[in-house]
């Protein structure tokens, strides 16, 4: 049985004042993205550099992860 890794994360900025939420299947890979798009206004997390992990969930399934994504976002 194949088991499969899908991730919730939370990044944020060197001053702590802007939170990023995504999903991802290779949280290394994809907090590594971020790092390289610092300061790249094309994107949310680039234009605001959130690029530090302070937060990760893994789940098996990318629908719970998607549906956890989408219950973080409801909150202000």
């Amino acid at each position: 049985m194949l088991h499969h890794n899908y991730y919730i994360y939370i990044v944020t900025n060197i001053t702590r004042t802007v939170l990023y939420t995504g999903v991802t299947n290779d949280l290394g890979r994809r907090i590594q993205e971020h790092f390289e798009n610092r300061g790249k206004p094309e994107t949310f997390a680039g234009r605001y550099n959130c690029n530090i992990l302070i937060h990760w969930e893994r789940y098996p399934s990318i629908k719970d992860a998607i549906d956890r994504e989408k219950e973080i976002k409801k909150y202000s």
